[in-house]
């Protein structure tokens, strides 16, 4: 195995040492940054969206549980552990606050000895200039922690987006990106792959689209249909399919390699609730499908980056992500 990755950082100036994945997975970004596996938990702060409390829509995104995609998250403050974790701010939008709530929020998070850094998942629609100072002078304040944002993109394509009731537009994030690019604050952006109406070829270009922004790094999430969403009601009709395991894997492993290696792979699947989980049940066994992606990744000789048309922005090869 040693020599296999050895041979593919040659091939690809990829980061040298992947622990083994043929991607550059959070968890290799983790291992080689603090030299050991760190948890990331989730939590629910009690925030909302816009697209929940009546300013753009009162349904939320189309795919969206009641839970606001926290599904498994805890409360805030109410985390008892002695290991050091990200503090996760996933569920509903993550900057859609007061700024004092925000500031006060983020800096319980960021005070906590056990805390190495907090990640806010929100929208590019709820990136004030306020909220953006306020992130900025967090980083400032906190420099031995790191601060991410996690931006909600799922497709570039705009005819899907209405679809799915987003409620912003590409120019929106392409904006929210650079405003914290400028600040140093790493982005991490999430793809949803298997969208009602998508090809594989649209899946692709919003990959390609995003190789030419500053991102840090990339959730490929798989289309999760889950009870009590509007998605779901459209699929009981059968107005679209869902991806096999074996599509799944043909369309992720085609995006794997079209994106550059100096992005980080945050997440290559998902489990979604299994109390409210509908489709696709393979879903539902995660070590299965992730136990096949890098057998079939090894036997194809695929890689991150393998079709990429990129440069590398570092001469060292290294990754400026994150």
């Amino acid at each position: 195995m040693k020599h296999e990755t050895e041979e593919i950082s040659k091939q690809n100036r990829t980061p040298e040492t992947w622990h083994g994945k043929r991607y550059y997975s959070l968890d290799a970004y983790f291992k080689n940054t603090f030299g050991h596996k760190l948890n990331k938990i989730a939590i629910n702060a009690g925030f909302t969206c816009p697209n929940r409390d009546g300013t753009l829509d009162t349904r939320g995104c189309i795919f969206c549980s009641e839970g606001g995609s926290g599904d498994f998250a805890v409360s805030f403050p109410s985390i008892e552990t002695d290991a050091p974790y990200v503090a996760y701010f996933q569920s509903y939008t993550g900057t859609y606050a007061p700024i004092e709530r925000l500031e006060s929020i983020y800096e319980q998070a960021l005070s906590n000895a056990h805390v190495v850094g907090i990640s806010i998942a929100t929208r590019p629609d709820c990136l004030s200039d306020e909220v953006i100072a306020l992130l900025g002078q967090l980083k400032a304040r906190y420099p031995h922690k790191f601060l991410w944002v996690e931006l909600g993109l799922q497709t570039i394509h705009e005819e899907t987006t209405h679809y799915i009731r987003r409620g912003y537009e590409l120019a929106c994030f392409t904006r929210g990106i650079h405003a914290l690019a400028g600040l140093e604050i790493p982005v991490i952006v999430h793809v949803i792959l298997g969208l009602p109406g998508e090809s594989e070829t649209m899946m692709l270009e919003t990959v390609d689209y995003l190789n030419t922004l500053p991102i840090s790094g990339i959730k490929l999430q798989l289309l999760h249909v889950l009870r009590g969403t509007d998605l779901a009601t459209d699929y009981e009709k059968g107005l679209f399919p869902v991806l096999s395991m074996e599509e799944y894997l043909h369309i992720l492993m085609n995006c794997i390699e079209h994106l550059s290696p100096e992005t980080v792979i945050h997440r290559v699947t998902g489990d979604g609730p299994k109390d409210l989980l509908i489709a696709p049940i393979w879903s539902s066994h995660k070590k299965k499908v992730l136990n096949a992606l890098h057998h079939q990744m090894k036997l194809t000789n695929s890689y991150q980056g393998k079709h990429w048309k990129g440069t590398i922005s570092h001469a060292s090869g290294t990754s400026n992500a994150l």
